[in-house]
């Protein structure tokens, strides 16, 4: 398990848990990302945000609320 922020571009990966309090998890909630959802990092700049693909929508994610998805390979 390994925070968002470390996964490779292209890379698919699966949400395994949000750390943080209720108010980021409804935030993350609200934009689609849920445990057990898949991820494909599309874009990915030094400090600024990622470009994520989740279903058939792109999120832009900035480095700090990555930090605090889980994810795991996709075996």
């Amino acid at each position: 398990m390994m925070p968002l922020s470390m996964v490779g571009l292209n890379k698919e990966v699966k949400l395994v848990s949000i750390t943080g309090g209720a108010r980021i998890k409804k935030r993350l909630a609200d934009l689609g990302l849920n445990v057990g959802m898949t991820i494909t990092v599309l874009r990915k700049n030094g400090g600024g945000p990622m470009i994520l693909a989740v279903k058939d929508s792109r999120l832009a994610l900035g480095i700090g609320m990555a930090n605090k998805i889980m994810v795991e390979d996709i075996v």
